[in-house]
């Protein structure tokens, strides 16, 4: 028995270990490198609707003629389409782990379409990563909600494969949405999703980007929220995602109550072959806490399963440490 194997979005892995969307997973021979390591599925590179809509912008028209703008966009938009989905039929036919594409989208008019391409061309599931910025005051949080809500509705109602919602924190009650998220058919979350911040140069007086790859330090907010996302009486999948550097640290998110982890920017700076230390870590533990399994430990320190629950309850310094002051 494959002692680490799992399922997720209904699928068996033989592994928790996921590699997250990323260049890492943007060929065919890394994806085949890290199936080889022992990854239990991969998130293809996310195809980005912002990035065709640059290119399509980037490019002069100096015709004149309207239908050959159009054309070009066209053109562009569907070039980059037809090529993921090869990749996506490639890895699908070449790869024996599961392979999910991820979409990167804005709006939900743009994506419901390509999504069920997504299908045709032989995905497993799909990953939908979407972040809704509210630049305007006067728009309300439940505004807010149902951009995620109208998303999720079509989807679900034109496509079959299994949907996972990769989320960010930034909502009033993350638990109330991962609920309203499962009611209306989405079989996963991804918790949680980093992205772009702005950073300040003042020397040169200009905006610049903050760094990308994650830190372990970034893990505290996430374990608060799938420990207590994993106790709700609902049968969604959690995966894990920031801040993993170590088997350790898998460990951590599967205590806390993840399905699976997600891994990326460690791979970035230690390569794909380190997929291996991160496994010989989580074996290397179970051997010396007598777990056969990974059920066997999954949950164990979630809200629903400890003594004091309270402990991620905790929103203020002084409650910890008033002994101290």
């Amino acid at each position: 028995m494959n002692r680490l194997q799992t399922e997720y979005l209904g699928l068996k892995l033989k592994s928790p270990v996921i590699i997250g969307s990323s260049s890492l997973t943007s060929s065919l021979s890394r994806m085949k490198q890290a199936e080889d390591c022992g990854a239990g599925a991969i998130i293809i590179k996310s195809l980005f609707e912002e990035q065709i809509n640059y290119s399509i912008a980037s490019v002069p028209d100096s015709s004149g003629y309207p239908e050959a703008s159009d054309y070009i966009s066209w053109y562009i938009r569907n070039n980059a389409v037809d090529e993921y989905l090869e990749l996506i039929s490639e890895a699908s036919s070449s790869l024996e782990i599961p392979v999910i594409p991820s979409i990167n989208c804005s709006s939900s008019d743009t994506w419901i379409e390509f999504a069920k391409k997504v299908e045709t061309a032989g995905a497993a599931a799909i990953e939908i990563n979407m972040f809704y910025l509210p630049t305007d005051r006067k728009i309300t949080a439940p505004e807010v909600e149902n951009q995620y809500f109208r998303l999720i509705e079509r989807l679900v109602s034109k496509i079959t494969i299994p949907i996972s919602l990769k989320i960010g924190q930034r909502f009033s009650n993350i638990l109330y949405m991962v609920g309203q998220f499962y009611n209306r058919g989405v079989k996963g979350v991804v918790m949680f999703n980093r992205f772009y911040e702005p950073d300040i140069d003042p020397d040169e007086l200009a905006i610049i980007a903050a760094p990308v790859f994650s830190t372990v330090e970034e893990m505290r907010y996430v374990i608060r929220w799938i420990a207590m996302a994993s106790a709700m009486d609902i049968k969604i999948n959690i995966s894990a995602s920031t801040g993993v550097r170590s088997g350790n640290d898998v460990i951590k998110y599967l205590l806390a109550g993840a399905d699976t982890v997600q891994v990326c920017s460690v791979l970035y700076q230690k390569g794909i072959p380190f997929l291996r230390s991160i496994h010989d870590g989580i074996n290397s533990w179970m051997d010396k806490k007598g777990f056969d399994k990974v059920s066997d430990f999954r949950g164990r320190l979630n809200y629903s399963s400890i003594e004091k629950a309270n402990l991620f309850e905790r929103t203020q310094f002084m409650k910890h440490f008033s002994s101290h002051v």
